[in-house]
């Protein structure tokens, strides 16, 4: 071993151990790898920030701006709608609301493909009475599996295809992922479907809350043209699958009526609505209501990424309380629209206008961002968490679905590279108003960004000084008098094995080279392996923390470190049988 390679493994296995660790984030661990690296003369200056013009950091950039822009067209649950009268037993929730995500998730981000299936599995738990932790595991390990069908579903993927364009000269292509990932995700849901009874029975996480909202209160018109022109209060509140109620019914300018099942509505009618946000938001795009809340400001006008939604709470000495936003001229003084009220233990049938507010009213407020923290402060109210509250938003998501789909087009013919479609795709979504750019930088997981900007140099640096060639016969030895798909076995295994502890794109970053000097060594293709390491780095079913779909569904699962080795475990051992066959089958190892 030389010593620019013990320099080079040095920095490599100080930049695990810390991220082992766990004290310090990984973005900043990998920011410390790489200044040590370029301190100790192992990565060269003049290449030392290769990394962040990557096309890497382009695609899954661009991949999870998509990703958000089609979670907001509402089109998944559409889709799933008509199937819930055949869901009535566990194993057919999990069936097809796992099968869902993971079809999803060939297509947009894994993460982002599962955050839009954990409100609607909440839904789905509610209404059947199933525990949601029978749910929400098997729908995060459904989006990791999805992930692998194709080449923009999971970072491991887009890493792995550019590593192989340096060794072999040629990236895989969109669909060349899809013989293995098909399968395996095919193979997988079908175990998810009764391997869930692995899984504890409900305990409620801490999180959960944020995933149950109270409901609120709002108003909206039916506008001339609406399809719920004529039809009754009961047509409407089938369409919002009863998540929402007609309160009241202004009509006559003034008049208030309760109105029962079978009224008819008419155009111009004012309709008291009681719901969850998100679902009173999906219901008024649905029948094309109109938000009476929803009105131009005063003063100059504004952008559409500088007005924002924000919920408050009414504190005991706010000057709020005991009047109303028509008394106090919310609009006209304060430059904030009132959109919706929430009032524990009762129901709101006036005018939202007239309601004269109590402490303890939660609020949902429109107005200007960056003067809403004065505004709330001046009212006497207190901003809540920021959760997905929807309601005033003028969106054109719909636009997101062609986009995606051009994309995906211009890729699957190689008609233009993958970071230029999905670039364009992430560009057109923000011109189209289908995402504002504040909504848009905040979907951007600049963590993530940093972690392979910064790794991405001491990866080549490992490669460069031949470090990855020793591990590469390390792990060859290990190898030998073991068939080939056993090497394959193995590397997919070690790939699997480190995930919890790299992060699936280091993983990739590392495991990479090492697989292909294996390969190497055997005298073997090196496509196999690569794909082998794909699969390890994107299936990390044994921790929490080795893929944020898994960090996202334990609070609201309500899960424990160790629950994921119930389920995980047979998973990982499915992956590694299956992955490693059909690999072997569609990759040919010789």
């Amino acid at each position: 071993m030389t010593l620019e390679q013990a320099l080079a493994f040095g920095v490599l296995v100080g930049t695990v151990a810390l991220f082992i660790w766990g004290r310090l984030r990984y973005d900043l661990v990998a920011m410390l790898g790489l200044l040590a690296g370029i301190v100790l003369g192992v990565v060269p200056t003049e290449e030392a920030f290769s990394g962040f013009s990557d096309e890497i950091v382009i695609i899954i950039a661009s991949a999870l701006v998509v990703s958000a822009a089609v979670e907001r067209t509402g089109i998944v649950e559409t889709l799933v709608r008509p199937l819930e009268p055949y869901m009535r037993t566990t194993g057919a929730q999990v069936a097809v609301l796992g099968g869902a995500v993971t079809a999803l998730s060939a297509f947009i981000k894994n993460i982002g493909a599962l955050a839009i299936f954990i409100p609607l599995a909440m839904q789905f738990s509610r209404r059947s009475k199933t525990p949601v932790s029978r749910l929400l595991m098997p729908l995060s390990f459904g989006s990791l599996l999805g992930g692998l069908v194709t080449l923009i579903g999971t970072s491991p993927n887009i890493i792995v295809a550019r590593m192989r364009e340096e060794i072999l000269g040629e990236p895989f292509g969109m669909f060349d992922f899809t013989p293995v990932g098909l399968g395996l995700a095919v193979s997988g849901v079908a175990f998810l479907a009764v391997g869930w009874r692995l899984l504890p029975e409900q305990r409620r996480g801490k999180a959960q809350d944020a995933f149950e909202l109270e409901d609120f209160t709002t108003e909206a018109t039916l506008p001339s043209g609406s399809p719920f022109e004529n039809k009754t209060v009961a047509d409407l509140e089938k369409l919002a699958e009863d998540d929402v109620t007609v309160v009241a019914i202004i009509r006559e300018r003034w008049r208030r009526y309760v109105p029962a099942s079978h009224w008819v509505l008419f155009a111009g009618d004012v309709l008291v609505l009681e719901g969850d946000a998100n679902e009173l938001k999906k219901l008024m795009d649905k029948a094309r209501l109109q938000l009476v809340g929803h009105k131009e400001l005063p003063e100059e006008p504004l952008q559409a990424d500088e007005i924002g939604v924000v919920e408050a709470v009414v504190l005991d000495r706010s000057r709020l309380v005991g009047a109303s936003a028509e008394m106090l001229q919310l609009r006209q003084r304060f430059r904030v629209n009132l959109l919706a009220v929430r009032r524990a233990g009762r129901r709101i049938a006036q005018r939202l206008r007239r309601v004269r507010f109590q402490p303890g009213d939660v609020i949902v407020l429109q107005g200007a961002l960056d003067t809403m923290p004065e505004t709330l402060a001046d009212l006497g109210c207190l901003p809540l968490a920021q959760r997905n509250i929807r309601l005033g938003e003028r969106r054109r998501a719909a636009l997101s679905i062609p986009i995606l789909a051009i994309a995906m087009i211009l890729v699957a013919f190689q008609l233009v590279p993958v970071a230029v479609a999905f670039f364009g795709a992430a560009t057109l979504i923000v011109l189209t108003g289908a995402l504002t750019l504040r909504e848009t930088y905040e979907t951007i997981p600049w963590p993530i960004i940093l972690l392979i900007g910064a790794l991405l140099p001491l990866s080549e640096a490992v490669q460069r000084t031949g470090g990855s060639d020793l591990i590469a016969g390390f792990l060859s030895n290990l190898a030998v008098g073991l068939p080939p798909i056993g090497a394959l076995a193995i590397t997919l295994i070690v790939a699997m094995a480190v995930t919890p502890f790299l992060n699936n794109a280091a993983t990739v970053l590392v495991m990479a080279p090492v697989a292909a000097g294996v390969a190497r060594n055997l005298a073997l293709s090196p496509d196999p392996f690569l794909m082998a390491v794909a699969i390890g780095a994107a299936c990390d079913f044994l921790t929490p923390i080795g893929h944020q779909c898994n960090t996202l569904v334990m609070g609201p699962g309500g899960y424990r470190f160790g629950d994921y080795w119930r389920l995980g475990l047979p998973l990982s051992i499915l992956v590694v049988v299956v992955g490693s066959g059909l690999v072997a089958l569609f990759w040919p190892l010789r």
